[in-house]
């Protein structure tokens, strides 16, 4: 996100402050659609199929232009749907940069997960053994936001548990089994009546993306402007 302006003001007390002013974001953040409460059994909330390809396509536009485009490349180091917001057209920004690192050398190892600054279960797992914060961990995180995207669950769900995460529960259900896992509120009425060639056509491609994004080296990850590459083709075949 881009601030509008930064301004200096006084607050209650006097004191002079100052603020940086962005955008409204009117529809708020990602967490609050993809687990937003129930009345009566409806959803307050639900997202269709294409706004979340269009979501996901453009948080990765977000993070190859900060891992490639900026000088040196800048790490978010807390993605997370509460840091994805939405404007008035359901157009993502990324938002909270306050764990942000810029990678330059000489760049401290974390001597712990405070240092990174993430949030458990999107962490990438090499932070845990003090291994240099890299682009590498903002793909890990990538991926856990695109494989919840597609389920609805949250990657510390109680369901989780033994050994169990959200990567391992996706690679346990891939190819034959991955209508089981998908989010049962997600709307896409315009493919129901093809739901396998639909499955086979978009779900199964975005899987493997998301499991591509999850590995355990972070040197066998893609980098974002694969994934963005990858990302656009299944949107524009969607949309």
């Amino acid at each position: 996100m881009r601030p509008v302006t930064l301004c200096s003001t006084l607050d209650s007390q006097n004191h002079e402050f100052k603020a940086l002013i962005f955008e409204v974001m009117v529809n708020g953040s990602l967490e609050a659609w993809l687990h937003s409460e129930q009345h009566n059994g409806i959803l307050d909330k639900v997202l269709s199929f294409g706004q979340r390809i269009c979501i996901a396509a453009d948080v990765a536009s977000a993070l190859d232009y900060a891992h490639n485009e900026l000088t040196p490349p800048l790490i978010h180091c807390d993605l997370k749907p509460n840091n994805v917001l939405l404007d008035d057209d359901m157009t993502a920004r990324l938002s909270d940069f306050g764990s942000a690192k810029f990678l330059s050398r000489g760049l401290v190892i974390p001597k712990s997960l405070h240092d990174v600054g993430g949030t458990i279960g999107y962490v990438a797992p090499e932070y845990r053994m003090g291994c240099e914060i890299s682009v590498g961990g903002d793909v890990y995180s990538f991926g856990v936001l695109l494989l919840e995207l597609l389920t609805g669950k949250r990657p510390t769900d109680d369901m989780f548990v033994d050994g169990l995460s959200l990567c391992k529960f996706y690679e346990s259900k891939f190819r034959d089994r991955v209508a089981e896992i998908l989010d049962p509120h997600m709307a896409h009425e315009e493919h129901q009546g093809c739901a396998e060639g639909w499955i086979q056509r978009y779900i199964v491609p975005l899987v493997a993306l998301g499991l591509s994004c999850t590995v355990e080296s972070p040197k066998d990850r893609p980098g974002m402007k694969d994934v963005c590459a990858k990302l656009s083709d299944i949107r524009a075949s969607f949309l």
